[in-house]
C-alpha cells in the first residue's frame, strides 16, 4: 500500500504558482455573519458564507465577477436584478457580473451557503453598494468598498 502511495505521489506534478489554489483563509466576521475562503485559484474563489436570522447583505454590484450560490441549510431570499427569489438546502442560483443583487435570510436559523467566484479580478474591493443596512458606503454608490 505504502508503495502504490509513494508511486502515486512521485508521478503528481505541482501546479505552476499563478494557478494553484491557495490555503484556506481564516473567518471574516461582517455585521450580517460571516464568510470564510475555502480555496482560491486563478479566475476563481470559493467561499464558505454564514448569513444570521434576519440579516442581510448589501443591495450590490460587481464589475469584474460573477457568482453561483448553493444554500447549505437555512433559508435565503436572493434579489438578482428585478427577480426575487427563496431557496433552501441544495438549491443553487446564479449572479450574473454586473447585476444588481442581495443574499437575505428571512428564516430562524442561520443560512449557509457556498459561494463560487468567477472571473479576471476578485478582490473584495469590486464592490458597488447601492443600499446597505449597517450604513457602510451609504450614497456613493459609484465608489469600490474594501468590505463586502
Amino acid at each position: 500500500m505504502a508503495q502504490l502511495q509513494e508511486a502515486t505521489q512521485a508521478h503528481t506534478l505541482p501546479l505552476p504558482p499563478s494557478i494553484a489554489p491557495k490555503g484556506i483563509a481564516a473567518t471574516e466576521l461582517r455585521p450580517w455573519g460571516s464568510f470564510t475562503v475555502l480555496e482560491e485559484g486563478r479566475g476563481y474563489k470559493i467561499k464558505r458564507i454564514e448569513v444570521k436570522p434576519g440579516h442581510r447583505l448589501s443591495l450590490q454590484m460587481h464589475h469584474h465577477r460573477s457568482e453561483h450560490w448553493i444554500i447549505v441549510s437555512g433559508t435565503a431570499r436572493v434579489t438578482c436584478g428585478e427577480r426575487e427569489v427563496l431557496l433552501s438546502n441544495n438549491q443553487s442560483t446564479y449572479v450574473p457580473q454586473c447585476t444588481s443583487h442581495r443574499l437575505e435570510n428571512p428564516g430562524m436559523i442561520p443560512l449557509v451557503l457556498i459561494e463560487v467566484q468567477n472571473g479576471e479580478y476578485l478582490g473584495e474591493d469590486d464592490i458597488i453598494r447601492y443600499q446597505d443596512d449597517y450604513a457602510r458606503n451609504e450614497g456613493s454608490n459609484h465608489q469600490l468598498a474594501a468590505v463586502v
